[in-house]
């Protein structure tokens, strides 16, 4: 270990941490600020494309490009990452006509992805670059140009890859965003392909989590107040869904029904029936929806329990607001 300097001031880690971000933030306002019709050409290309999105790069660019590929093959644009090295050693054969591929290089100039350009007009694919030269050999080769250009590095030698790689990458999220929403990809699409971990979680389907058969506080249209308090009590939701003969939903009756009725009635509400004191065409989801369904319709209509029911309208199950507190949708 070297001795420190007499007299020597240490900078503060916190003064270094705060320049970084600072600078890596202005980064990626600025390239925000060069977006242009380009990008939306670049996007069309990528929703036209038959095949596969093959992004590209080396280095730290390389890393930056197998995040990006990444993230377009988690939100449903089929994608993969492309060692530039390795491409002129085989790799290419994974290449293939329909596909489009993406380049990540700052420089434009990098030896390993301008030996891949020929190779890539030969098989005819497309090709969009994110660079920050405009007259380099990578962007004077491709279809699309995505102007990725920072004014400095947040390095203090302005030499490592620091904010030119942020913009890089922030530029790949805002093409994957841009064609998730181009391709109408949905909360179904998205659960399809992250069935586990955290987001698997909350991404389950109401069916998985909803209260079924015997668990589902039910009462039919004639049965009485008695046969209603018990029910309810005995379920424990705060709540029973009213069914007729064929099991079809005709109501809801809730605790705070049940308290209003007592207040306002008093003994006479012994006395009604279910189809009397319920309140009809309740709000119900079916199944398959997702949970964050449930979960917005619950915080609209400000109400702590949902019925589900099938295509016919007959009684599956109910879910509550408790049931959904352990997917951390709040």
């Amino acid at each position: 270990m070297g001795r420190e300097v007499s007299g020597s001031v240490k900078k503060p880690a916190q003064d270094t941490a705060r320049r970084v971000l600072r600078i890596e933030a202005e980064a990626i306002v600025g390239v925000a600020a060069l977006v242009d019709e380009r990008f939306d050409r670049a996007v069309e290309k990528l929703a036209e494309c038959r095949g596969r999105i093959v992004v590209t790069g080396m280095g730290k660019s390389g890393l930056i490009a197998r995040k990006i590929a990444a993230t377009f093959a988690s939100t449903g644009s089929p994608a993969l990452f492309l060692h530039a090295a390795e491409a002129v050693h085989g790799d290419l054969g994974m290449v293939a006509p329909e596909d489009i591929v993406v380049a990540v290089s700052y420089s434009g100039e990098t030896d390993e992805i301008v030996a891949l350009l020929e190779m890539l007009k030969r098989l005819g694919v497309g090709l969009i670059s994110l660079c920050a030269a405009g007259k380099s050999t990578l962007a004077e080769a491709s279809d699309v140009v995505l102007d990725v250009s920072v004014k400095e590095e947040a390095c203090s030698l302005n030499l490592a890859p620091t904010a030119s790689t942020t913009a890089a990458l922030a530029m790949g999220d805002a093409l994957a965003m841009a064609l998730f929403e181009r391709r109408g990809f949905n909360e179904v699409d998205f659960a399809a392909l992250h069935p586990a971990g955290h987001l698997g979680k909350r991404l389950q389907r109401i069916e998985a989590l909803m209260h079924a058969g015997e668990d589902v506080p039910r009462v039919h249209t004639q049965d009485g107040m008695p046969e209603i308090i018990y029910e309810m009590s005995r379920k424990g939701l705060g709540m029973a869904a009213v069914v007729d003969e064929k099991g079809i939903v005709q109501g809801i009756i809730t605790d705070g029904d049940l308290r209003r009725l007592m207040q306002q009635r008093k003994k006479e509400a012994l006395d009604l029936t279910a189809a009397e004191c319920m309140t009809r065409n309740p709000e119900t989801v079916r199944g398959e929806e997702l949970a964050p369904v449930a979960l917005r319709l619950m915080q609209e209509k400000r109400i702590t329990s949902v019925l589900v029911t099938n295509a016919a309208g007959e009684l599956e199950g109910a879910v509550h607001l408790h049931d959904l507190w352990t997917l951390q949708l709040f």
